[in-house]
Parts: C-alpha cells; sequence; structure tokens
C-alpha cells in the first residue's frame, strides 16, 4: 500500500515534470502550454496511482493503456491542418510524454520520469525549427 507521503510525492513530481515541459511549450506560445501539460501529468499520475491501490485484483495495464489511449484523442486535438501544412505534431507528442511521466511518477519510478523530462524539454528546446521568410 502506498503512503500518504509517497502520493504526496508521486503527485508533487508529477506536477514539476509535466510543468518542466509545458513550460517550453509555453515560451513557443503553443495552444497546450504549462497549465495542459501538468494537468495530463497529474491525471496520468493519478489514474496510475488508483488502478495500482485502489482496485485489488484488477489489471493495473488496462487503466495504463486507456491513459494512452485518451490521451492520443486529446494530442490529435492539438494537430491542425492550416494553409496545406499540418501544424500541432509536435505539442500532441509532448502531452503523450507528459502523459508517460506522470505515468511514470505514479508507479514510483522517478528516475525514469526526471530524464525523460529532462530528454523531453532539451529535445523541444534545442530542436531545429524551420526558417520562415
Amino acid at each position: 500500500m502506498i503512503t500518504e507521503i509517497q502520493f504526496i510525492i508521486r503527485i508533487l513530481l508529477a506536477f514539476i515534470l509535466g510543468g518542466l515541459i509545458g513550460y517550453e511549450r509555453e515560451r513557443e506560445d503553443k495552444p497546450a502550454g504549462l497549465r495542459t501539460h501538468i494537468l495530463v501529468s497529474l491525471g496520468s499520475a493519478q489514474f496510475t496511482i488508483l488502478s495500482l491501490y485502489a482496485f485489488p485484483g484488477s489489471d493495473p495495464a488496462r487503466i495504463a493503456s486507456y491513459i494512452v489511449a485518451g490521451i492520443g484523442f486529446i494530442g490529435g486535438g492539438a494537430i491542425i491542418q492550416s494553409r496545406g501544412s499540418v501544424v500541432g505534431v509536435t505539442t500532441a507528442a509532448s502531452l503523450w510524454v507528459a502523459a508517460s511521466v506522470g505515468m511514470a511518477c505514479g508507479v514510483g519510478f522517478y528516475l525514469a520520469a526526471i530524464t525523460i523530462s529532462i530528454i523531453s524539454f532539451i529535445t523541444l528546446r534545442l530542436g531545429l525549427r524551420k526558417k520562415t521568410n
């Protein structure tokens, strides 16, 4: 069983790491920014914790698979076709990663969550951008 302290640590870490990814999207003035990424990470962490501890004898992988499918639906909403180009794919991918970070926090895989968050932030921050004329 998870203690209250462990629960708080997992949720706070999901908040911080989701915020790290969302901060970068916010700086780039993307529609899904800080708050969206925090909420995706927090929700994923909470659902993961619930799947592990609230329903004894159930299969936690079922909740995990629904988190992945649900975030795909939200990510699809971030992708827009405009003037012959598709925009929002990177933001959709960052939401997907934020969900996985929340799930990692939810199960207590802190090092994995921190590592993926840092790599994601670096990838988003230093990624090559198209030059516009």
